[in-house]
């Protein structure tokens, strides 16, 4: 293991079975959720194509931020907490010390998962808007808008929250240790 820093990275080998535990899984997430979007968002019409929309952009908001708080977050804090005794402390620690980890889950599986299941969305919404247009210049129109409607609010949300996922960052590890700590960590005790 060689340290960057404050983060630790693990030997080749380690790096490479974590990037393929890390590929099955944003697949078999992918191609769940993809289903599920597809299924479910084409069916029920733009309305609520843009429901889904919205929860995908904010799903993928607070993972990011979620990320980049973990990376940021200062194991030395944690450390000095989990002495203390403050629930969710001995978790977050765990999340500080597996940062990269952390942070690739949150950032890339779950946040590129739900940028693309956003797209799906978007095309949904383009679909059931444009079926009785027939100029291809405004449904082309309308493509592009639609597009750069959800990225742009993905962006605008994205930097609003890195500030504060930044500053706070020690906070809201400890936030995400105690959630963690009384529902997945809950039968570990």
């Amino acid at each position: 293991m060689k340290k960057y820093g404050k983060v630790v990275v693990e030997s080749v080998r380690g790096h490479r079975n974590w990037a393929v535990q890390v590929f099955v899984l944003s697949i078999s997430l992918s191609l769940a959720f993809g289903f599920l979007s597809q299924t479910l968002l084409s069916s029920l019409g733009a309305v609520f194509a843009s429901f889904g929309i919205a929860v995908f952009i904010f799903l993928s908001v607070v993972f990011d931020m979620l990320g980049i708080a973990a990376a940021s977050a200062e194991e030395e804090q944690f450390l000095k907490w989990n002495k203390e005794g403050i629930r969710g402390a001995a978790v977050g620690l765990k999340l500080v010390k597996h940062c990269e980890k952390v942070c690739s889950f949150c950032a890339d599986v779950v946040g590129d998962i739900c940028s693309t299941l956003c797209g799906a969305g978007g095309a949904c919404i383009v679909i059931a808007l444009t079926k009785s247009i027939t100029s291809p210049a405004l449904i082309m129109l309308i493509s592009v808008s639609v597009s750069a409607l959800i990225a742009g609010l993905t962006i605008f949300f994205k930097a609003l929250m890195k500030q504060r996922a930044l500053n706070n960052s020690n906070n809201i590890i400890l936030k995400l240790g105690l959630i963690l700590e009384k529902t997945i960590f809950r039968q570990k005790k």
